[in-house]
C-alpha cells in the first residue's frame, strides 16, 4: 500500500474516557474545563459526529479493540466476552511490526485474545510506569500502539476539585430535572471530567518529553455517556455519541473541524492501514483516513444496541436498536411493555426526582415516567431536536421516515446475526461470570 504520508508507521497512541458525555467537554461547548482536550483540538481534528455502538463500557471497549459490531463478535452485554475465533488489535498489529500496550482500566475478554504488554497500573493508567515504557521502547525505533483507558469520570465521582463547580451556578440540561442532588453530582461529575483532561495532559506530556510528538498518531475518545439519566445504557444520543480528538502532526490539519458520521469500529482498520496495511474484509469499520485529511463524509447511517440483561440492577430483559442518519434517529424499544432499568435509578440524583415526582411535581413525572416506559418506537429529528425531546414516531408526515429507518435498522441486524429479543434472552451466555451454569453452581453452594 501506497501511504499518503512521508512517515512511515507512525507510533498509536488511543486514549478512552469512561461514562463522559461529550456534549459536557469543554472542546464541545460544555462546562466541564478541558485545556488539555482544548490543546489536542488546536493542535489537530475534532469530529462532531462520532458514535459508538452501544453505550456500555465493555461492548464499547470489545467494539474498538475488534473492529466489529457487538453482537458480530458476540460481546453485546456487559462484562463480556468476544466468541471463539474474533481477533483483537493485537493481533492484527504485531505482525505489521508494531508493540502493543495497554494500561488503566480493561474491561474485554477473554485474555488470551486481548494479550497486550500490560503496563502496571490499577483501573486508571500508572503514568509514571507509562513513561518509563515510552522512553525505553523510543529508543529502539520499534514502533507501538499504546492504549490509555482511563476509568474517569465513572462514579463515583471523588477524583478532581469541585469547587471549581458551584451547584447553584450550573447549567441543566432540559432532560435533567432541577433539583439540588442532581446540581451537586454535575459539580462532582464535572470536577472528574476536569481530572480525565489532566490525564490527557500527562499523555501529551509524556509523548513530547519523548521527542516522538511529530510521529504519533494521538487520539482521545470520550467514550459513552454518563450514568445520569438519559446517557448510559441508552440508545439517545448522550448515550452514543462521543468526544473524538485526533493529533497528527504534519498529516492532519490544525485546527480542523469534521462533521461526517463516524463509528467506534472504523478506528482498528483505520490503525491497520496507517501501519501499512490493507484492512481485513472480516472487519466491519471503514477506515478514517480520508476524513482525517479533511473528507467531510464517511457513512450515511450509525447503529446502535443496548442490553440490559446481566447489567447490575438492570431489567431482567430490556433490548434497545437504534439507527441514526443526517438528520433522524430511530430507537426501537423491542419490549416497551417491560419496564426500562438499571443502577441509575438507585442513585442519589435519580431518587431526588421520585421523590419529587411522588409530591405532584408534574416535570418530574414526565421525566421519571419518560426513563423508565418507553413507547415501542421513538423517532426525532436531530436536527431541529438535538437532545431528542420531541418523539415524532406516531406522526403521519414522518411515517415514510420511519418506515425506511426501520427496514434498514433490520437489515443491519441481519448482517450482524442479531435475532432481536432472542439474542437479548441469550445474553448471559455471553457472560463469563455470569453463564447459567454458573449461576446454577453457585445456587447450590
Amino acid at each position: 500500500m501506497t501511504t499518503l504520508w512521508s512517515k512511515s508507521q507512525p507510533n498509536i497512541v488511543f486514549m478512552i474516557a469512561d461514562d463522559c458525555t461529550f456534549r459536557d467537554l469543554g472542546c464541545y461547548g460544555g462546562q466541564a474545563k478541558t485545556p488539555h482536550l482544548d490543546r489536542l483540538a488546536r493542535e489537530g481534528m475534532k469530529f462532531t459526529r462520532c458514535f459508538q455502538a452501544a453505550p456500555m463500557c465493555s461492548p464499547t471497549r470489545h467494539n474498538i479493540f475488534t473492529g466489529l459490531y457487538p453482537v458480530s463478535s458476540g460481546a453485546y452485554p456487559n462484562h463480556t466476552r468476544v466468541d471463539p475465533g474474533v481477533q483483537s488489535i493485537v493481533q492484527y498489529l504485531t505482525p505489521l511490526g508494531y508493540r502493543v500496550a495497554q494500561s488503566g482500566k480493561t474491561h474485554v475478554a477473554p485474555a488470551e485474545v486481548f494479550d497486550w504488554e500490560k503496563i502496571p497500573g490499577g483501573k486508571n493508567p500508572s503514568f509514571e510506569e507509562v513513561s518509563t515504557y515510552v522512553k525505553k521502547i523510543s529508543k529502539t525505533k520499534t514502533p507501538f500502539c499504546l492504549l490509555l483507558c482511563s476509568n474517569e469520570p465513572h462514579t463515583p465521582w471523588t477524583h478532581g476539585d469541585p469547587s471549581q463547580y458551584p451547584p447553584e451556578k450550573i447549567k441543566l440540561p432540559p432532560y435533567l430535572l432541577d433539583t439540588p442532588e442532581t446540581r451537586e453530582g454535575m459539580s462532582r461529575y464535572f470536577a472528574e471530567i476536569t481530572y480525565f483532561d489532566s490525564q490527557v495532559g500527562e499523555a501529551i506530556r509524556i509523548i513530547d518529553e519523548a521527542g516522538i510528538a511529530d510521529n504519533t498518531l494521538f487520539i482521545v475518545v470520550s467514550e459513552q455517556g454518563n450514568s445520569l439519566p438519559f446517557a448510559k445504557w441508552t440508545c439517545y444520543d448522550n448515550g452514543l455519541q462521543s468526544g473524538c480528538l485526533v493529533r497528527w502532526p504534519g498529516v492532519i490539519e490544525k485546527g480542523s473541524l469534521n462533521h461526517a458520521m463516524i463509528e467506534y469500529i472504523d478506528f482498528l482498520p483505520t490503525l491497520i492501514e496507517v501501519a501499512g496495511a490493507t484492512p481485513p474484509p472480516q472487519l466491519q469499520g471503514v477506515s478514517l483516513l480520508p476524513t482525517f485529511f479533511g473528507k467531510q463524509k464517511h457513512k450515511e447511517y450509525v447503529y446502535g444496541i443496548m442490553t440490559t440483561r446481566g447489567i447490575i440492577n438492570g431489567s431482567d430483559h430490556y433490548g434497545i436498536r437504534s439507527i441514526r442518519s443526517e438528520q433522524h434517529k430511530l430507537i426501537w424499544n423491542l419490549t416497551p411493555e417491560e419496564e426500562f432499568q438499571n443502577v441509575c435509578m438507585k442513585s442519589p440524583e435519580f431518587l431526588s426526582w421520585v421523590k419529587k415526582a411522588q409530591t405532584g411535581d408534574q416535570r418530574a413525572r414526565e421525566l421519571v415516567t419518560r426513563y423508565q416506559k418507553r413507547p415501542p418506537f421513538e423517532l426525532y429529528d436531530i436536527k431541529s431536536d438535538p437532545l431528542e425531546l420531541k418523539n415524532l414516531a406516531d406522526h403521519p408526515d414522518y411515517s415514510t421516515v420511519k418506515e425506511n429507518l426501520h427496514k434498514r435498522l433490520i437489515k443491519w441486524m441481519e448482517n450482524c446475526g442479531d435475532l432481536g429479543q432472542q439474542t437479548e434472552l441469550s445474553a448471559l451466555e455471553k457472560m463469563p461470570e455470569r453463564s447459567p451454569r454458573k449461576v446454577k453452581k453457585k445456587q447450590k453452594q
